[in-house]
C-alpha cells in the first residue's frame, strides 16, 4: 500500500527534524563536556537541542492542517489529546509529590518524554477503538 502524499511529507519532515535534534544534542553535550561556553553563548547551545522538538510539534500540527482524509484527522486529534491530557496529569501530580518533599525533582523536558508516551497510549486506545467498532 502507497503512503498518501501527505504522509510522505510528515515522514520525511519526521525524520530530519529528529536528525537535527540528533545533532543537536550531541554536539551541545560535547561541547559542554570539553570546553564549556559561558554567558549567553551557554543558554543558547543549552536549547539548541529542545528547538527540534518544538519543530516535532509544527511537524505533527502541519499533519494534521494537511490531512484529507477527516476521519483520520479525528483520530490523530484524539491521540494527542490524550497525549497532553497524560503528560500534563503526571507532571501535575509529580510537581505536587516535589511540592511537599516526596520525590526528587524531575527536569522540565521528561514532560515531553511522558508527551511522546502519551502518544503511544492514545495509538493504542484508537486501535482498541477501532477493533471493538470492527467487532
Amino acid at each position: 500500500m502507497s503512503l498518501r502524499p501527505e504522509m510522505k511529507r510528515y515522514t520525511y519532515r519526521l525524520l530530519l527534524t529528529f536528525c537535527v535534534y540528533a545533532i543537536a544534542l550531541v554536539g551541545a553535550n560535547m561541547w559542554f563536556r570539553h570546553a564549556p561556553p559561558s554567558g549567553l553563548l551557554a543558554y543558547v547551545v543549552a536549547i539548541l537541542p529542545a528547538l527540534p522538538i518544538m519543530g516535532v510539534f509544527v511537524v505533527i500540527g502541519r499533519l494534521l492542517v494537511e490531512m484529507r482524509d477527516e476521519y483520520v484527522r479525528m483520530l490523530m486529534v484524539r491521540q494527542s489529546l490524550i497525549a497532553t491530557g497524560f503528560a500534563l496529569s503526571v507532571s501535575t501530580a509529580w510537581g505536587f509529590l516535589e511540592g511537599f518533599g516526596l520525590v526528587e525533582h524531575a527536569q522540565g523536558y521528561w514532560t515531553t518524554v511522558l508527551w511522546f508516551a502519551g502518544l503511544g497510549l492514545g495509538g493504542c486506545f484508537n486501535a482498541l477503538t477501532e477493533w471493538r467498532a470492527a467487532r
